[in-house]
C-alpha cells in the first residue's frame, strides 16, 4: 500500500468535487486526499482553510504542525478516532499491570535487540554488550536494561564525548525524526479510539502521548541509521527532507515488504490486539534490512 508524506510551506485548501488537497506554491500541485497519510505543515506561513483540516480529520490523515524554526511543534488529532471510542477507552483503562509490563517488555526487548544488531552490522564490539543486557532483562525492564543499552550505544555509534543533550545538528535530526514516529504512532493509536495519555510504562503527566512514546520504541534505530549514514554538519530543509522520507522506506512486517509507515499501522494493531486478548504472541514487530 502506497500512502504518501506531503510536506507544504504555502497555501492548501480542499476541491471538494474531486476530494483533492490543492497546494498553491510556485505551481499548483493536486493530490488525490486518499493518497495521503501523513501532512506536514513546515512553515507558519502555510494558509490553511477550516474545510480541509475538518476533512483531513474525517479521514484520519495525520497533520504536523512546525513552529517559527520548521520543527515539528503540535498535530492535530481527533475527538473521535473511531465509532466506538468510549469502549475502547473502557478497555484500556481496564487493561493490567502484569499484561502492560509483559508488552513493555517485549518492546525493550526488540528495541536493544535492533540496536544490537546495528552495531553488529557496523563492526562495532560493543555489540556484544547488548546481547549480554537482552539475557538480563527481565518482566517490566525493572532493571532499566534499555537504559544502559542506550548509553553504550550511542557511544558507540556517534563516540564517546556524544550525549544526548547537546545543541548540536545530530541530536537535532535525531529529536526531528522521533517526533515524526511519535506522530506517525499517535495517528494509529487515536484512529483506534485510544486515548494516548494512557502508556504501557511511560507515565508522565506533563506527556500527552505516554502511549506514542512506548510504541515508538522499536523504531527509533531507523532514524538513528539515519542520522548516522546523513552525518548532519547542520540541520536545515534538506536534511529535514530526509528524515521525513524515512516514513517512507519498506521494511518487513507479517511476512510481507511495506512502506514504514504502513508497518507502523500492522504493528501499533497487533499491540492493542495483544493487550486486549492478553496475548503477546500477536505483536508484529518489523525487520530492517541492513
Amino acid at each position: 500500500m502506497s500512502w504518501r508524506i506531503i510536506v507544504i510551506s504555502r497555501s492548501a485548501k480542499i476541491d471538494y468535487k474531486l476530494d483533492y488537497l490543492v497546494v498553491r506554491q510556485q505551481e499548483i500541485t493536486r493530490i488525490h486526499l486518499s493518497e495521503i497519510s501523513v501532512l506536514m505543515i513546515e512553515s507558519t506561513a502555510v494558509s490553511l482553510t477550516a474545510a480541509l483540516l475538518n476533512e483531513l480529520t474525517k479521514r484520519k490523515i495525520k497533520v504536523i504542525f512546525c513552529d517559527e524554526k520548521r520543527n515539528p511543534s503540535s498535530e492535530l488529532i481527533s475527538y473521535y478516532g473511531s465509532h466506538d471510542t468510549s469502549a475502547k477507552v473502557k478497555k484500556q483503562m481496564e487493561w493490567t499491570t502484569e499484561m502492560k509490563s509483559m508488552v513493555w517488555t517485549e518492546i525493550v526487548t526488540e528495541k536493544i535487540r535492533k540496536q544490537m544488531e546495528f552495531l553488529k552490522h557496523l563492526g562495532r564490539e560493543e555489540f556484544r554488550l547488548l546481547e549480554e543486557y537482552l539475557d538480563e532483562i527481565e518482566l517490566g525492564d525493572v532493571t532499566n536494561r534499555e537504559g544502559h543499552a542506550a548509553k553504550v550505544y550511542f557511544n558507540a555509534l556517534f563516540g564517546m564525548k556524544f550525549t544526548r543533550t547537546a545543541d548540536n545538528p545530530f541530536n537535532a535530526a535525531l529529536n526531528y525524526g522521533y517526533s515524526l514516529l511519535l506522530s506517525a504512532c499517535n495517528r494509529e493509536i487515536t484512529a483506534n479510539g485510544y486515548i494516548t495519555q494512557l502508556g504501557l510504562f511511560h507515565d508522565n503527566m506533563f506527556n500527552q502521548f505516554n502511549f506514542g512514546s512506548d510504541l515508538m520504541e522499536p523504531f527509533r534505530i531507523l532514524v538513528d541509521e539515519e542520522v548516522y549514514l546523513m552525518k548532519p554538519e547542520k540541520f536545515e530543509h534538506d536534511e529535514k527532507m530526509r528524515m521525513v522520507n524515512i516514513l517512507n522506506r519498506e521494511v518487513v512486517i507479517d511476512g510481507k515488504r511495506n512502506y514504514l509507515n504502513y508497518a507502523i499501522k500492522i504493528y501499533c494493531k497487533s499491540v492493542f490486539d495483544a493487550m486486549n486478548e492478553q496475548d503477546i504472541s500477536l505483536i508484529r514487530f518489523y525487520r530492517n534490512e541492513l
